[in-house]
């Protein structure tokens, strides 16, 4: 078991080369409050005096310790340096049995633990400045040494309540954020922190740990100061777990005084008085208790927890190397034969856009309707409801049929409903159907710009390789949309001015709805007919059924119903009296001259039967026809608009593209990488090879240790 925590060290150095963050590794990462110990904790369980020393906040960056154990005679620096003897490079000895190596030194070799201490403050200001403010970017430092246990551990800024100084008012928040960040890890183990001369039930390292950690499953108390209890008290309850129980167990620790540590006493002196004091106070408890106690500890439940997150973590592994796989696809290999690449590209696309257009695309969109999809729902829904969703009498009144018929019969009156009005009126009403058929094109025009965008992002990822290539086509299938667009939109002009052109009386349709109108109107005359009392004279009772005739009527009677015409002409005799009874009306007053152009428009009046008779057969005649030409439009524009635009595209944009494209002239500045590119693709190619060579290591590890 105890090589699989080297394992985990040489994953995080294989992690390390490449910058990434991307594994969640098991590691022990240390939370407490400010002056709890934390930093003496972590001295002790090195050896040495290594890390910075002051007061407020004095760790302001996540120090990720590696503790590597080596063998005393051996004064090579690590097994990753002694593996790169296979390159003929080899190390001499290191004066010393212990040294520090940190990643942003690259390879340096820290012998003297001050020097390590003042590159840890050094490194500290570099990023986060001197004013006491934090930062989330760790530094990584690794220790060898013969007298450490194997051991991955984090230690992070202690937690604060007030900000002092010059620190900034939401220093709390940063440091919570930053705790969290780290023990949100399913993976680490959390070593919260309690001096044992606070109120246990108060520890802020147990109540950040509880958050992210309810069952208390990764998480180990330590406790320090013992020896800084009250006179009189002791820590024996707080050591047992009954005051506040914690699953991986409770450990206590005596730490340096800071006498001890400006008389620069050593840590080894430290821990024989540790093992002194906790004889003295707690016999019964010493070989659970003390640093050495929480090293063996440390090391025990980091194995175990690497053993229990190693399946998953190769799962990960292996997943993410598939995707950093499939990235570095995407990004392709160098071009060598630039013409066969920009044919091959070009051609692609051209597939691509006509694949979505049809259907059968490789990357169908989920999220909404796209391409063809999309086309069809704007043919038969938006257009179709909107053609459906035209009134066929819409802006057309009573007063405008009347005078309609009136301007039709010149300065004659009229013994029929002149034709002439119902095609004045029809025209009317058919040209309102042009704007929504014209609105139709230009949705479809839209979503045939908008494939371009669906295709580059998700058929042609090479393209994102070409920035300029894809530029160009852009603009040449921008510009072939753009060139057919006033073809399709003269095509739907004249199909509404085709049904303007010729207005087709004998339409089908347009007959039988005349016949069964001119029915319904002869029954009615019946009825009327047959309702009149039996003293009404025959020729009066046929005179008023007259009122009642229909188109139909009147051009079977060939001059016209005589008597209609006697009974509109006493009509017009009565009303002639009834302005002879008006001065006012039938003369002008006195001093006023007659305009005889001065015909007052009536904007609302009671219409006669006649008048209302006429006004109703021609709204009736208008809207038969108006359904019929409807109809027409609704199936012709849209195969209009795919003949014209949408299948011209498509057996054109091939071609369209080769020819405006592939040029030798163009070749090398088209198939220009974009500037970032090549590091995108070096950086997935050295993440990949990261993934494979940390795969490798877990293979390597699981044929050992059989697990």
């Amino acid at each position: 078991m105890e090589p699989l925590i080297p394992v985990i060290n040489k994953l995080q150095d294989v992690f390390n080369t490449v910058g990434a963050d991307i594994i969640q590794l098991p590691q022990i990462v240390v939370v407490g409050t400010q002056s709890s110990g934390k930093s003496s904790v972590l001295e002790s369980l090195v050896g040495r005096d290594l890390l910075p020393r002051g007061t407020g906040i004095v760790t302001r960056r996540p120090l990720i310790l590696q503790l590597v154990h080596i063998d005393p005679d051996d004064r090579r620096k690590s097994n990753e340096e002694n593996e790169s003897k296979k390159n003929g490079r080899l190390y001499r000895g290191i004066d010393g049995e212990e040294w520090g190596k940190f990643l942003h030194t690259k390879n340096k070799i820290y012998i003297n633990f001050e020097d390590i201490r003042q590159e840890i403050e050094t490194e500290t200001e570099r990023i986060s400045g001197t004013n006491k403010g934090i930062s989330d970017e760790p530094i990584h430092l690794k220790i060898f040494s013969p007298h450490v246990v194997n051991l991955t551990l984090v230690d992070l800024p202690g937690i604060t309540k007030l900000p002092v100084g010059d620190q900034p008012k939401d220093i709390e928040l940063q440091i919570r954020e930053l705790i969290v960040k780290y023990i949100s890890n399913p993976n680490s183990i959390i070593l919260a922190v309690t001096a044992a001369n606070t109120d246990m039930a108060t520890s802020e390292a147990l109540k950040v740990a509880r958050e992210v950690d309810p069952d208390g499953r990764r998480t180990l108390a330590v406790v320090t100061k013992l020896d800084l209890m009250d006179a009189g008290t002791d820590a024996m309850d707080i050591l047992m777990g009954r005051v506040i129980p914690v699953k991986l167990g409770i450990v206590g620790v005596v730490n340096r005084s800071q006498l001890d540590i400006n008389q620069k006493k050593p840590v080894a002196d430290a821990i024989r008085d540790e093992y002194v004091f906790l004889q003295k106070k707690y016999p019964s408890l010493t070989n659970r208790n003390g640093t050495k106690y929480l090293a063996r500890t440390l090391n025990r439940l980091l194995m175990h927890h690497i053993r229990d997150c190693l399946p998953e973590l190769k799962t990960r592994i292996n997943v993410l190397a598939a995707q950093y796989q499939s990235l570095l696809n995407s990004y392709g290999e160098p071009v060598d034969d630039q013409s066969s690449m920009l044919l091959q590209l070009i051609t692609k696309f051209a597939a691509e856009y006509c694949h979505t257009i049809e259907g059968t695309a490789k990357y169908i969109e989920t999220a909404e309707l796209c391409g063809g999809a999309r086309i069809c729902y704007i043919f038969h829904e938006t257009f179709g409801r909107t053609l459906e969703s035209v009134d066929p009498l819409g802006g057309l009144t009573t007063i405008d049929v009347l005078t309609a018929i009136r301007n039709a019969t010149g300065p004659r009156p009229a013994l029929f409903v002149p034709e002439v009005s119902f095609e004045l009126l029809v025209k009317r009403q058919v040209k309102r159907l042009e704007e929504p058929s014209l609105r139709c094109v230009e949705l479809v025009h839209e979503e045939m710009q908008r494939i371009i965008q669906h295709c580059s992002n998700y058929s042609t990822q090479e393209l994102l390789r070409f920035p300029k290539l894809h530029d160009a086509i852009v603009e040449v299938v921008t510009s072939l949309l753009r060139k057919r667009l006033p073809v399709t939109n003269e095509m739907v002009h004249n199909l509404v001015a085709i049904e303007l052109a010729y207005i087709n009386t004998k339409h089908p349709d347009f007959a039988d709805a005349c016949g069964l109108m001119n029915n319904n109107i002869e029954e009615q005359r019946r009825n009327r007919m047959r309702d009149l009392p039996s003293a009404v004279p025959r020729d009066k009772a046929a005179a008023s059924g007259s009122q009642s005739g229909s188109v139909g009527d009147q051009t079977d009677s060939g001059m016209g119903n005589w008597r209609g015409m006697l009974k509109r002409g006493e009509e017009g005799a009565a009303g002639d009296r009834s302005m002879a009874l008006n001065p006012l009306c039938a003369s002008p007053q006195k001093g006023h001259a007659i305009n005889l152009l001065d015909v007052p428009v009536p904007v609302s009046r009671k219409l006669s039967s006649r008048e209302q008779r006429d006004c109703e057969v021609i709204e009736r005649l208008i809207k038969s026809y108006f359904l019929i030409v409807r109809k027409n439009i609704q199936d012709s524009v849209p195969k209009a608009v795919m003949h014209f635009l949408v299948n011209h595209v498509k057996d054109c944009l091939q071609s369209e593209l080769v020819g405006q494209l592939y040029k030798a002239a163009l070749l090398e500045d088209l198939l220009t990488e974009s500037e970032d590119m090549a590091q995108r693709r070096n950086e997935a190619a050295d993440m990949l090879k990261a993934l494979q060579k940390a795969s490798q290591v877990i293979a390597e590890i699981r044929e050992t240790h059989m697990w």
